[in-house]
């Protein structure tokens, strides 16, 4: 595979991790990712769409552990397109993309079960209190966007910012 990083700095570059983060992340990773097998094949036999057990058919291209996390964690530092990541991972443009949606999901639970990762959508007041306590501070970023009018005027004073121009500039 295409990504390795020479040193600490490069490392960081390339993942967003220092060494040490990585290697506290791998464990984790490989342990998620062996049980999915086994989870998907319960489904299988649940549900009865099943036809082999797990292990069985082709190997995968990646050997290791370590690169799969490497490329799943470059891709979202940087955000390539697919024929990036497929150029750094040594692998077709298809696969690239085969591969991230079958890992992202890995990753996610891993940064789960290690508790990192933030809350995403907050439905109560409460939650949100939840969500930032113990934070120092909070940087909110906030962007206007176009909203179409109701044609009712009691509805538009109800959505009505009180502002004379919209974000293009143009008066309304």
């Amino acid at each position: 595979m295409g990504i390795h990083g020479r040193d600490e700095r490069q490392m960081k570059a390339l993942t967003g991790l220092s060494q040490g983060q990585f290697d506290h992340l791998l464990p984790v990773f490989s342990d998620i990712y062996g049980a999915t097998p086994q989870q998907h094949y319960e489904e299988g036999v649940a549900s009865g769409t099943r036809r082999r057990k797990p292990g069985g058919g082709t190997k995968g291209q990646w050997p290791t552990m370590t690169e799969k996390l490497l490329c799943v964690l470059s891709y979202y530092k940087t955000y390539p397109t697919f024929d990036g990541l497929g150029t750094q991972c040594d692998m077709a443009r298809s696969k690239a993309n085969e591969h991230l949606h079958k890992l992202s999901p890995i990753f996610y639970d891993t940064l789960v079960s290690l508790a990192r990762m933030p809350y995403r959508e907050c439905s109560t007041p409460d939650d949100g209190k939840a969500a930032v306590q113990g934070i120092d501070q909070l940087i909110i970023d906030a962007t206007e966007r176009a909203y179409r009018r109701s044609q009712e005027e009691a509805k538009q004073r109800e959505h009505d910012s009180g502002k004379k121009k919209s974000i293009r500039g143009r008066t309304r």
